[in-house]
């Protein structure tokens, strides 16, 4: 379903659906066990893990090589869902991972459509809805960062990312003729301003299209969005020294006036994916990152969870080493697994 057509309608496609299907979902939610309050469940709950390269753990060794298809998904052996699962099994809390289908590189419409992993190579993966059964008890993942185009916004403010020399990493910039250090303005007000207030828009649609969808096809799912770590500390300061061990500037050249209207923007997500989860029918919960990661931002050195622009990552193509280009490190993946792994296990015990 196009953007427009539901701005105009109103109602997602989903919804409909649901409203079709309360009867089945209430045959398949008394048919199913109910666990008693503040109890973890008795039984394997069947899991789906979705999302995009913040959930499939771009960035970490080893990953996923068996399937052509989804060798650019980077999806690392031992993402969040992993860790977290295994944090769950050592709590009592059983998971079923039914697929993990996270994905580099996902928008929130490849939750419905089929996603080409490397453009031109004819590689592609299902939409990640098809993962869902009739059976499944929880989903969680994340997606939208995509969708708002962030890597498009990181290139429009530095002149390092739109360098040939980093063709590899992915988007443009919103405008290559504003120049990047004229980024903060360039997103205050004009036609920076409208695309910006677009993007949000369209996050919060396909988000909501989302979650109903999940609500559809898995009727007894517990749902659980997971936000985004906080990549600016409110101290811009820090991120005008390197890392130990590094030569770039955390967050490369990006100008330090444009470092708060990062944060903001980001935080702006984070808002519209909290808003989204309070909004949808039935419930959702939420796992708020961004709140919790203030001191493991980019620029917090030694104690980082997120890897620097142009920091090495532990992944390599073609002979070239990618950067972790603002991706959760090792650290930073601890640090996602714990919370969503407390929030698991806050829905299942309710």
């Amino acid at each position: 379903m196009s953007t427009a057509t539901r701005k105009t309608k109103k109602t997602p496609l989903a919804r409909r659906l649901t409203t079709a299907a309360v009867a089945l979902g209430s045959c398949l939610a008394l048919a199913g066990p109910v666990a008693s309050a503040g109890a973890a469940p008795a039984d394997p709950v069947p899991t789906v893990f979705f999302g995009d390269s913040y959930t499939s753990n771009y960035g970490i060794a080893p990953f996923h090589q068996d399937d052509p298809n989804r060798f650019f998904c980077f999806r690392a052996n031992e993402n969040y869902p992993t860790v977290a699962t295994r944090r769950l099994a050592d709590k009592g809390v059983t998971l079923t991972v039914q697929s993990d289908v996270s994905c580099g590189g996902a928008l929130v419409h490849h939750f419905w459509n089929e996603q080409e992993t490397f453009p031109g190579a004819d590689l592609k993966v299902p939409a990640q809805q098809e993962a869902l059964k009739a059976d499944t008890q929880l989903a969680v993942g994340s997606m939208g960062g995509n969708t708002l185009g962030f890597t498009r916004i990181l290139k429009q403010c530095s002149d390092k990312l739109r360098a040939p020399e980093n063709a590899l990493l992915p988007g443009t910039p919103v405008d290559e003729d504003e120049p990047a250090a004229k980024c903060a303005e360039f997103f205050g007000s004009g036609d920076g301003k409208q695309w910006l207030d677009d993007r949000f828009e369209q996050v919060g649609w396909e988000l909501e299209e989302l979650l109903d969808r999940v609500g559809y096809f898995s009727p007894d799912a517990r749902r659980v969005l997971v936000g985004y770590p906080r990549l600016v500390p409110e101290d811009t300061d820090t991120c005008l020294t390197a890392a130990p061990g590094q030569t770039e500037l955390p967050l490369a050249d990006i100008p330090q006036d444009a470092l708060p209207f990062l944060d903001q923007i980001q935080k702006r997500l984070n808002d519209v994916m909290k808003k989204a989860a309070a909004d949808a029918e039935g419930g959702v919960d939420f796992v708020d990152l961004y709140a919790e990661t203030g001191g493991n931002t980019a620029c917090d050195g030694a104690d980082r969870g997120i890897g620097g622009l142009l920091e090495p990552s532990q992944v390599s193509v073609f002979e070239t080493t990618l950067p972790w280009y603002a991706h959760p490190n090792e650290k930073g993946r601890d640090l996602q697994a714990e919370h969503v792994a407390a929030k698991i296990e806050e829905a299942l015990n309710r």
